[in-house]
C-alpha cells in the first residue's frame, strides 16, 4: 500500500488499540465518582469489572477464530462502533443491572471482535523482517493514545468541577472518539492483505482442521508462557506503589508518583524494543527481558526498606518497568519468529490470549492472599520472588522458541 496509506492504518490501529479499552477501565482514574454516579457498593464496582473479565476470557479463543474468518477491517469497526454506542447509553449512568449488561458487551466488543483483529491487522502491515518495529509501534501508539486521551479527557473532567456531569462528559467524549474511529478504521483500512510467500494460506478459510492444528503447535503454547510471565510481571508492577510506601515508608504521593511515572516509560520503551528485537531476534529480546525481570524482582524482594536506598528503589522501578514495556510492545512478534502461518493468526492469538492474560484473574487474588497473610516486608518478598520465579519460567520459554528445533512449527505436518 502506498506510504501514506500505510501509515494511517498504523496510526489507526494504535488509536483505537488504545482508546477501546478506556471505557471499560474508568474505575482506575474515576473509582469515586464512578461509584457515586451509579450509586454503587465497592463490591458491585467490583462485579462490573468482573463481568467485564469473564467475558472477555470466555471470548478470547471463538474472537481468534473470528478474525481468521473475516477481515481486520470489517471486525474491527464493527467492534469500536458497539463500544462506542454502548458508552454513550452508559453516560446515562443506568441501573446495576444495565451497567452489567454493558460491560458484558463491551467485553464481547473488545475481545471477540477487536483484540484478535487488532493482532492480525498489525501482522499484516509489516513484513516477516519487521514484524518486532510493528509491535513495536503499535504498544508504543497505544500507549501515547492512552495517555494524551486521559490527559485532556481528564482536564474536561476538572473543568466541569467533576461529579456526575463532568463523568458523563468523559464517558461521552471516549464513546463519540470510538465512533470517530471506527469511521476512520473503514476509510483508511482494506479487506485485503499484503502480498508474500504465505499468500495461499493468507486467503484460506480456517476451520476446524486448522484449529487443531494451531492447538498441536508447540510454539503456540510457550509463547502463551511468555506471555503469562510477562503479564505477570506486569500486574507486578501494580505492587510497586504500595512497597514504597508500606516497605520505604514513603508518602502516598511518592508512592502514587512511582505509579504515574512509569507509564511515561512505555510509548518510547515499546518503540526501541521493536526496533532492536528486528536486529537481534525477538526471541533473544524477549529472553533478554525476562531475565532483567528476574533480577529485578529478587532486587525488590531482597532489598532493605532504608530511607538511604530510596533512589536504588526509583533506578529498581525503573528497570523493571522498561523490561515489562519492551515485553508488552513485542511478545506478538513471537508468532512470525515461532513460524506461525498468518492465516491462523487470529486463532493463534485467541489460543496464546486465553492462557497469556489469566494473570487477569489469580493475580490480584494471589497478591491479596500473599499479603494479608504476610503483612509488610515479608509478603513483598514473597510475591516479589513468585514474579521472579514466574518470569524465569518464561526466559527458558523464550530460549525454546529461539531454538532451532522449535522452528519446525513453520510447517505444517
Amino acid at each position: 500500500m502506498p506510504s501514506i496509506r500505510r501509515w494511517l492504518v498504523m496510526i489507526s490501529l494504535s488509536l483505537s488499540g488504545g482508546i477501546i479499552f478506556m471505557l471499560p477501565f474508568l474505575r482506575e482514574v474515576y473509582y469515586i465518582p464512578l461509584q457515586q454516579a451509579l450509586h454503587l457498593s465497592n463490591t458491585q464496582l467490583g462485579l462490573l469489572s468482573g463481568v467485564f473479565g469473564t467475558t472477555s476470557i470466555i471470548s478470547y479463543f471463538p474472537g481468534g477464530w473470528v478474525a481468521d474468518r473475516f477481515s481486520p477491517r470489517k471486525l474491527m469497526t464493527f467492534s469500536l462502533a458497539a463500544t462506542g454506542i454502548a458508552g454513550l447509553y452508559f453516560a446515562t449512568f443506568p441501573s446495576f443491572a444495565i451497567s452489567i449488561l454493558i460491560h458484558a458487551i463491551w467485553g464481547v466488543s473488545i475481545t471477540l471482535t477487536f483484540w484478535s483483529a487488532l493482532i492480525k491487522g498489525t501482522r499484516n502491515w509489516a513484513p516477516r523482517t519487521e514484524q518486532g518495529r510493528a509491535f513495536g509501534i503499535l504498544e508504543s501508539g497505544r500507549g501515547i493514545a492512552e495517555l494524551a486521551s486521559s490527559t485532556v479527557f481528564l482536564a474536561v473532567f476538572a473543568r466541569l468541577g467533576g461529579g456526575n456531569r463532568g463523568l458523563s462528559w468523559v464517558i461521552l467524549l471516549f464513546s463519540f472518539t470510538n465512533i470517530l474511529l471506527a469511521l476512520m478504521t473503514w476509510l483508511v483500512m482494506s479487506d485485503s492483505v499484503n502480498n508474500g510467500p504465505e499468500d495461499g494460506l493468507r486467503k484460506r478459510k480456517v476451520g476446524s482442521q486448522e484449529v487443531f492444528r494451531v492447538l498441536r503447535m508447540p510454539v503456540v503454547w510457550l509463547i502463551s508462557v511468555v506471555i503469562l510471565t510477562a503479564y505477570s510481571a506486569y500486574w507486578g508492577s501494580f505492587y510497586f506503589t504500595p512497597y514504597a510506601t508500606d516497605v520505604f515508608k514513603m508518602s502516598v504521593v511518592f508512592g502514587g508518583a512511582i505509579g504515574v511515572g512509569k507509564m511515561y516509560l512505555k510509548p518510547a520503551t515499546a518503540l526501541g524494543a521493536g526496533f532492536l528485537a528486528d536486529h537481534t531476534g525477538i526471541a533473544n529480546t524477549v529472553a533478554s527481558a525476562l531475565l532483567i525481570l528476574v533480577l529485578s524482582f529478587i532486587a525488590f524482594a531482597f532489598m532493605p526498606g532504608s530511607h538511604w536506598l530510596v533512589a536504588v528503589l526509583v533506578v529498581n522501578t525503573a528497570i523493571a518497568s522498561l523490561a515489562i514495556f519492551a515485553l508488552r510492545g513485542i511478545y506478538f512478534a513471537l508468532l512470525e519468529e515461532g513460524g506461525v502461518p498468518l492465516a491462523v493468526t487470529g486463532t493463534a492469538t485467541g489460543i496464546v490470549s486465553v492462557a497469556g492474560y489469566t494473570p487477569d484473574i489469580f493475580m490480584p487474588m494471589v497478591g491479596g492472599i500473599i499479603l494479608d497473610h504476610y503483612p509488610g516486608p515479608p509478603g513483598y518478598r514473597l510475591l516479589f520472588l513468585l514474579i521472579a520465579g514466574l518470569c524465569l519460567l518464561g526466559f527458558f520459554a523464550a530460549l525454546l522458541i529461539r531454538h532451532r528445533e522449535i522452528k519446525s512449527g513453520r510447517t505444517w505436518t
